[in-house]
């Protein structure tokens, strides 16, 4: 039965994924059937982990696609999510597979905020179990074989891609059982026993020899490629290197023997003998060191057996020169295997659960693409209403066109009884006055959220730094400092733009404050109006001349103008366009998305016309302000002047500036109120990633914290010292490897460990009749162990504390383990249930039935009675084959 190394699952701990995605989705996404739609998917994703990490997996297929289809999700969510640790912040706990802790460091786990971490574990485990499933295959059919060899490939491939991508997705130091240098090592394992897979099949197919031959000669050269990648390197476990140098061994045994049977079929019988003496070289070799691991009995025999038949026909009838191995050609090499490709997905089941979310780096172009695009309105937009806001001023100031309907000189003009009863219909002072006093009480509410969160912010960082200080280099997460760099600098932005508004503030409450009594004036009764408004000397005789109908044809133009440029407006602001598919197909097709090429590219088509309209109406005004100020020249040197008038009309002035200053006004605390509340939504999302950012770091704080106080109450509180000799008992000697299952770490792995001894108790000087062992008569006993072959007569020795067990093999890293210490069940030793050795340094006498008791004591220094002279030999601790 063919021995095959499968790899050990990872271990994960839980994470609470459904909190943190589930804000995130509400917080994106408006309220509505889209934003349902995602909290289910967030509930599925957590329901999939669960079922592909937080249970044991059975050795099956279906438990494979589970894994799969897990890594699917997660590259497919990890573009549509801000994964990081300053943004959307999950922490993935990890230990290693290979359980690498040491005696006092306990295992080795790694938690990281990550989710290619997640991704890289995720795809180990599936890489892990596919190896798993393959050495689970009955190899003696066609459906085992080709399942096995599928399963390797994928594996291989598996642990061929993090090797690719671990450092990448990590940014920091791995654990040691995803490091590159594993993994490689592990990707050239599968590769090695995906090709002895189809080297069994076709031997099992009966194939041509040569092709059998070149097949088993691949995989020896994958297999010593193997070997030689983790001879050097303590990051697997101390099994695995005998098996791949067994097999490396066994692969070439293979080929030499199919290479031989060819040789005898081109009559080349010296060539055939040299080969399979090589091979039962080879095989010898595997038998000698190596047997305990992977049993070569029947490949022995059989190159044996063809060796044996081959010397006797050529020494009988050939007489064919048998050459030297290194004189033979070289045997051809035939690679059938590759490592499966990773690419998504990879389970045939796989439904993307956020199918029509669009990735982050859409959604951050979509961002940016509207902030371009409220620019542009807000700038075409801004440009109509200032020159507006400079044609109201400009006729204001120009009494017009109250001057053309003022000519009675004692009554109020109809622009002016429109702009009152305007001014009442918007609140009058009532209403300004309360925008004015909202203003601090939101400006405040913004500060204090924006204060709280910068705060939460401060103070974890301030924790952080004093146990950096007090940990030194064991405190190995990111500084916070660090980390919260792009919230401080967000932070910051949100406090320069709070700081610009309170001085826009200032410049509108200046500006009311400028024209409050008037506004007053105007929000009076009609009857108080017109008795605020000084009388003059009627000017009757202008009425009906050419001068007052050019101005009032040039104010009608006006009016139209503005009224267009409202239509205009609105215009602007309806234009829509879906910018989203542009940056996906753009996504899709370059794997990148050139945001402000394109988004300009589409703004300047989209509002480019829009543009060309805004121009013309600033050119018509600007003529039509022109010929407006002519014709007032002329109207005002025809009208009767005197003091009266002149303050009539000062007042008539004040009254349609106020008005249009108290419009002006309205607009701007309007809006400004608008903006502090869409700000305090912005800065409650704001201190809500704040927030969740401390509560992951605390959470991470915590679990750091208490490995470390694990690790430091596990730590020796004293240097080591060194045991007196005496108080040592002997450690067993070297010898053959210990008896290995079919399949190699599958389970826990090897734990590389001694017992620590016990101290033995010290002989007394001379034992009691019953507890009495031949052996410990000797009159200088020791616990040194003899050297060099025994004479004729060699000194009794005590025997050692501890009985002899098998020799262990001189691998690096090998550990001598007392015999107490049985991490492996002994395949061909029928082991009896043994008392603690290590406290009892006397073999017990077992006593026959019906034997007789002990014979008196002899005189002192004088033998007993019937006993032999030699020292006999020690009892074996298991019987002797």
């Amino acid at each position: 039965m063919a021995t095959f190394i499968s790899v050990p699952l990872k271990k994960s701990s839980e994470v609470e994924l459904v909190k943190p995605l589930s804000k995130f989705v509400t917080a994106t996404y408006p309220a509505g059937e889209e934003q349902a739609e995602y909290l289910r998917a967030v509930d599925e994703l957590n329901k999939l982990r669960k079922s592909a990490l937080g249970r044991p997996l059975d050795k099956h297929e279906s438990s494979l696609e589970i894994l799969l289809r897990y890594y699917d999700q997660l590259c497919s969510v990890e573009p549509k999510f801000p994964f990081s640790e300053n943004q959307l912040c999950l922490t993935f706990t990890w230990k290693d597979a290979f359980d690498k802790g040491s005696l006092f460091s306990g295992s080795v786990k790694l938690a990281l905020a990550s989710i290619g971490y997640e991704k890289t574990c995720v795809l180990f485990n599936a890489a892990a179990l596919a190896s798993q499933i393959a050495s689970e295959q009955n190899l003696d059919n066609d459906e085992g074989l080709k399942t096995a060899a599928k399963f390797y490939q994928l594996a291989s491939g598996a642990f061929g891609h993090i090797r690719d991508t671990v450092l990448s997705a990590l940014n920091r130091e791995p654990t040691m059982d995803i490091s590159p240098e594993t993994v490689g090592t592990l990707s050239n394992i599968m590769l090695a026993q995906a090709q002895e897979v189809f080297f069994l099949k076709a031997a099992s197919d009966k194939m041509k020899d040569a092709v059998i031959a070149k097949l088993a000669n691949q995989a020896a050269d994958y297999y010593g490629d193997a070997f030689k990648q983790c001879q050097y390197k303590d990051n697997l476990p101390k099994e695995v290197l005998p098996v791949l140098a067994a097999k490396h061994c066994i692969m070439q045994a293979n080929a030499e023997l199919h290479q031989s049977i060819l040789a005898k079929q081109k009559k080349r019988f010296g060539e055939e003998i040299a080969r399979l003496q090589h091979a039962a070289e080879l095989v010898k070799t595997v038998a000698t060191s190596h047997d305990e691991y992977v049993s070569v009995k029947d490949l022995t025999e059989k190159i044996n057996r063809a060796l044996t038949a081959a010397k006797k026909d050529n020494d009988f009838i050939y007489h064919d020169r048998v050459p030297e191995v290194k004189d033979l050609e070289h045997i051809g090499k035939a690679a059938l295997v590759k490592p499966t490709a990773i690419t998504q997905p990879l389970s045939q089941k796989f439904a993307d659960l956020f199918e029509k979310m669009v990735p982050m780096a859409v959604q951050q172009s979509m961002g940016v693409y509207s902030q371009r695009k409220a620019e542009t309105v807000n700038r075409l937009v801004g440009t109509m209403r200032e020159a507006t806001n400079l044609c109201n001023g400009v006729l204001a100031s120009l009494n017009l066109p109250a001057a053309l309907e003022d000519l009675s000189g004692d009554s109020i003009p109809q622009s002016i009884a429109e702009k009152a009863r305007a001014v009442v219909q918007l609140g009058g002072l009532q209403s300004i006055e309360q925008l004015i006093r909202d203003l601090p009480e939101l400006l405040t509410r913004n500060r204090e959220i924006l204060d709280e969160s910068l705060k939460m912010l401060d103070d974890e960082e301030t924790t952080d730094n004093e146990l950096r200080s007090k940990f030194n280099q064991r405190w190995n997460r990111t500084p916070s400092g660090d980390l919260y760099k792009p919230l401080r600098a967000e932070g910051a932005t949100f406090r320069n733009i709070l700081d610009k508004a309170v001085q826009a503030d200032q410049v509108v409450r200046d500006r009311y404050n400028a024209h409050c009594d008037m506004i007053t004036l105007l929000c009076k009764p009609e009857n108080e109006l017109n008795a605020a408004i000084p009388s003059a000397n009627p000017t009757k005789t202008l009425q009906g001349s050419e001068v007052v109908n050019v101005l009032r044809s040039q104010l009608a133009q006006l009016d139209q103008m503005k009224r267009e440029r409202e239509t205009l407006e609105v215009e602007i602001k309806a234009v829509t366009f879906d910018m989203s598919t542009v940056f996906l197909t753009a996504l899709a097709q370059d794997g990148a998305i050139s945001e402000e090429q394109m988004s300009l590219s589409k703004l300047d088509q989209l509002y480019g016309a829009y543009n060309q309209r805004v121009q013309a109406t600033l050119r018509t005004q600007e003529e039509l302000l022109g010929q407006v100020q002519t014709s007032h020249q002329e109207f005002s040197s025809l009208k009767q002047s005197n003091t009266e008038a002149n303050q009539r009309e000062e007042v008539l002035k004040k009254l349609a500036s106020a008005h249009d200053s108290y419009v002006e006004i309205s607009n701007n605390l309007r809006e400004g109120t608008k903006f502090y509340n869409d700000l305090t939504e912005i800065l409650l999302k704001f201190q809500n990633k704040c927030s969740d950012i401390v509560f992951a770091r605390k959470t991470e704080r915590d679990e750091l914290l208490k490995d470390l106080q694990q690790s430091i109450a596990r730590e020796p509180s004293a240097p080591n010292f060194s045991v007196p000799a005496y108080q040592s008992a002997p450690a067993a000697p070297a010898g053959g490897p210990t008896p290995a299952p079919r399949t190699v770490f599958t389970g826990q792995p090897q734990q590389a460990q001694q017992q620590p001894q016990v101290k033995p108790n010290p002989p007394p000087a001379r034992p009691p009749p019953p507890s009495f062992n031949p052996q410990a008569a000797s009159p200088n006993p020791t616990n040194a162990t003899p050297t060099g072959p025994p004479n004729s007569n060699p000194p009794a020795m005590a025997p050692p504390s501890q009985a002899q067990g098998p020799p262990y093999p001189s691998y690096p890293g090998y550990y001598q383990m007392p015999m107490g210490y049985n991490p492996y069940a002994y395949g061909q030793y029928n082991m009896p249930n043994m008392p603690n050795m290590p406290n009892m340094p006397y073999m017990p006498y077992q006593q026959n039935p019906g034997q007789g008791g002990y014979p008196a004591a002899p005189p002192g220094g004088q033998p007993y009675p019937g006993y032999p002279q030699q020292p006999p030999q020690q009892q074996p601790y298991y019987p002797q084959q």
